[in-house]
């Protein structure tokens, strides 16, 4: 299998006089670890932060190695490990063996741990040890370490041009004692084009870090007026659990619900439905992720139901917005699932005769909220048309929403986002 090769001259002595001799040592074991390493892609990168105008680090010391020497002389450890983590994405491989020394390779563990995800497999050689370690064994980093890596992360991502405006959509249903929204894909630093640019959910099955998207959610907060220490997102577990704020619940949950001021509380969607509930007589609100399989558990009458059984709600109070999530013109399912919508209603589900039938999970989501005691008029979806809808689909729009139908398993997510102004 494919791997990229790392070398860390920033592991070798930092003493102009010393370097040298080292890079000597430092070059003869980095030929014999390359001669055993197998399919190796060029080029073979070579980061030297610190190296930055030293007459000691000439790249020609390393260019024998292999036919490709890329030097990495970034202003931050961050910029060269981003830079090879966009090679490793353009290539699409996801294995790396970094040489480098004991300390370091628990320096870059931490900057692994941030700027990828599980999906990326590293292999850590040392082929120099300092005075800080004599062992394979990685060594421990001061919390002052592990504070300066996240600090210069989050500086490093924070400068990036985003891609695209950003642009957030907005129900008319929702009273103005509330602030909500829900997000498109545009306004963000994600590069990878299932995910650019403003993915806003980390999966460590997906190539888009937890830094990444944490710096996402930063400039959602800027743009709509919040702050990241005050947005809660859903645990999703694709079933019908419900969080109350403050109270211990599940650990997985795909609803929230609270009364608390200034709590933002958001719903991931990419074809599932962002759901938002508004109870503007009690101040109350509750979000809910809902895919075919939550919609059948009830998540969203379970989460009507928190807001009626905690904070005494009324369900003839509460307004619910069903966000961007996948049409009728674009999901299918097994007749077995698709048999358990017509019960809801026969319309919810379009049988074209084949094996797996067009199903409508918003109707069913709508309809079981009016047998659950909310309004006709008190839901927004795609079939008000006097108002503009925010129901849009997600999978047939491609320039403003993330799709797991349309785009597969690395696909991103957007949300639906809601709070209780003071």
């Amino acid at each position: 299998m494919a791997k990229v090769v790392v070398l860390d001259l920033d592991s070798v002595p930092r003493s102009e006089d010393s370097r040298p001799n080292c890079y000597e040592a430092f070059t003869g074991k980095i030929s014999m670890i390359l001669s055993q390493a197998g399919e190796v892609h060029e080029p073979v990168y070579l980061i030297c932060v610190q190296c930055q105008g030293s007459s000691a680090t000439p790249p020609e010391r390393f260019v024998s190695l292999r036919k490709q020497v890329r030097v990495l002389q970034d202003n931050s450890v961050s910029a060269s490990m981003y830079t090879i983590k966009q090679e490793l994405d353009n290539l699409d491989l996801s294995n790396v063996v970094i040489l480098t020394s004991s300390h370091r390779r628990a320096v870059l563990q931490k900057y692994q741990e941030s700027l990828f995800t599980a999906l990326y497999n590293f292999e850590y050689i040392t082929v120099f040890d300092d005075q800080r370690a004599f062992s394979d064994s990685p060594t421990s980093l001061t919390s002052g370490e592990i504070t300066e890596v996240t600090d210069e992360v989050s500086t490093f991502l924070r400068q990036l041009p985003a891609v695209g405006e950003m642009t957030v959509l907005k129900s008319s249903l929702v009273p103005d004692s509330f602030s909500h929204g829900f997000s498109t894909r545009t306004g963000g630093i994600s590069y990878i084009s299932t995910l650019s640019s403003l993915n806003l959910f980390s999966s460590s099955s997906r190539r888009d870090p937890k830094a990444v998207v944490l710096e996402n959610i930063r400039r959602l907060g800027l743009q709509v007026g919040f702050q990241p220490h005050q947005f809660h997102l859903v645990k999703t577990d694709h079933a019908s659990d419900v969080r109350v704020v403050g109270e211990e619940g599940p650990e997985r949950y795909d609803g929230i619900v609270t009364n608390q001021v200034n709590v933002v509380i958001a719903a991931p969607g990419a074809d599932c439905m962002p759901l938002l509930f508004t109870d503007p007589v009690s101040k109350v609100i509750g979000v809910a992720h809902a895919g075919w399989k939550g919609t059948l558990m009830g998540i969203a009458m379970a989460t009507v139901n928190a807001m009626v059984t905690r904070f005494d709600s009324k369900t003839e109070n509460i307004l619910a917005v069903i966000g961007p999530s996948v049409g009728s013109c674009c999901f299918k399912l097994e007749q077995e699932s698709a048999k358990e919508f017509h019960a809801i209603h026969p319309d919810c589900v379009r049988d074209d005769g084949t094996s797996k039938p067009y199903v409508n999970i918003r109707l069913a989501t709508r309809i079981l909220l009016e047998q659950g005691g909310l309004l006709s008029k008190h839901i927004h979806d795609d079939t008000v048309t006097d108002t503009p809808s925010v129901t849009l689909c997600t999978s047939c729009r491609s320039d403003m929403f993330f799709s797991h139908v349309r785009d597969g398993t690395n696909f991103g997510t957007q949300i639906g986002f809601l709070w209780i102004k003071e």
